[in-house]
């Protein structure tokens, strides 16, 4: 059920919540938590509102939405409810604000907000230069951004290595858990070696590879490479350096992954480019600052930067009709998932 308040105040928004609350009953309750979503007015406001909807199954909660409209109009706020079947296990309350109203989202919020709950603000797209010192980011305990959704991915990471602090994660991080998870597995089987050196090819604006390599620096305290892919998305190969043999994780086409070690057979292991709403879903199961991605940040410094990495042996270059190395294809913007 869709409910349109046009030119309202949050005070009469608050009514409406109550009587959806008296007539559904108990579904209107069981909110653990309140994740107010920042973003402007447009069609990527439905995209985010689509996740929230999902991880909300996992997670009930309030979903308050902050849409700011055209700065030119004149001051007005046009609400939202929705609840049962359009909002997954939540109830969402869209807040399109315009003119002079559009930079108070952090005013309309507060009255929304459930009492005695956390509260998680979410940018899906353009975040601000320091989260923590937002309006809207000081109401909250966690605050989520997503590098790979702005135009400079590369940038807006070393952005938030600038103005980290405690309770801030990024997107780009959850999406390397798979990645984290399988490297640290492959290092339980023998031969139990010091790894020497780490190298990390992807995408050259995919900032999870650029995250993924100073995680391997912080966590097996060695030099780590980042190479740029001629070819794939997102994140193609990880090599850890041993000296009985490398181990090498690729994933040439963004679904499966090839694990290669000295002494165990090659093998296949599901490496799927995971959504945002798995992602966003992942980040509200903790509540706590996230001291491991702190690190990593820490340690985009210490990665040093290489040229397109070279095909494997095994795998030549594609060749054009006359023999030659084909030309590789210019890459188009890396997409929101590794």
């Amino acid at each position: 059920m869709i409910i349109d308040l046009p030119s309202t105040t949050t005070s009469q928004i608050n009514s409406r919540l109550v009587r959806l609350r008296d007539e559904g009953g108990a579904t209107t309750l069981g909110r653990v938590l309140t994740l107010v979503i920042v973003t402007e007015d447009g069609q990527r406001t439905d995209a985010a509102i689509d996740a929230a909807n999902d991880a909300s199954r996992e997670h009930p909660c309030r979903v308050i939405v902050v849409a700011r409209g055209a700065r030119q109009a004149a001051p007005r706020l046009d609400a939202q409810i929705r609840v049962g079947g359009d909002a997954g296990a939540s109830e969402v309350v869209v807040l399109r604000l315009y003119g002079e109203l559009a930079k108070e989202g952090a005013s309309c919020v507060m009255p929304l907000l459930l009492p005695d709950t956390p509260v998680v603000a979410w940018w899906p797209f353009d975040a601000p230069v320091s989260p923590s010192k937002d309006p809207i980011g000081q109401l909250a305990q966690r605050r989520i951004t997503d590098a790979a959704a702005e135009k400079n991915p590369i940038k807006a990471l070393e952005t938030r290595r600038a103005h980290y602090a405690p309770g801030d994660t990024d997107l780009a991080w959850t999406r390397l858990t798979l990645w984290r998870a399988m490297l640290a597995s492959s290092l339980d089987l023998p031969p139990y070696e010091k790894v020497l050196e780490a190298e990390v090819t992807g995408e050259s604006d995919s900032p999870s590879t650029d995250l993924l390599a100073a995680w391997l620096s912080d966590r097996l305290k060695v030099a780590a490479k980042r190479f740029k892919a001629t070819s794939g998305e997102g994140i193609v190969e990880v090599r850890l350096i041993r000296p009985s043999g490398d181990v090498d994780l690729l994933r040439p086409d963004g679904k499966t992954g090839t694990l290669s070690q000295p002494g165990q057979p090659e093998r296949r292991v599901a490496l799927q480019r995971r959504s945002v709403r798995d992602c966003l879903a992942e980040e509200l199961r903790r509540l706590d600052p996230d001291e491991v991605y702190a690190a990593a940040l820490k340690s985009l410094a210490k990665v040093s930067k290489g040229r397109a990495h070279a095909p494997k042996a095994d795998e030549p270059a594609a060749e054009s009709s006359n023999g030659e190395a084909a030309p590789v294809a210019k890459k188009s913007k890396a997409k929101a998932s590794s």
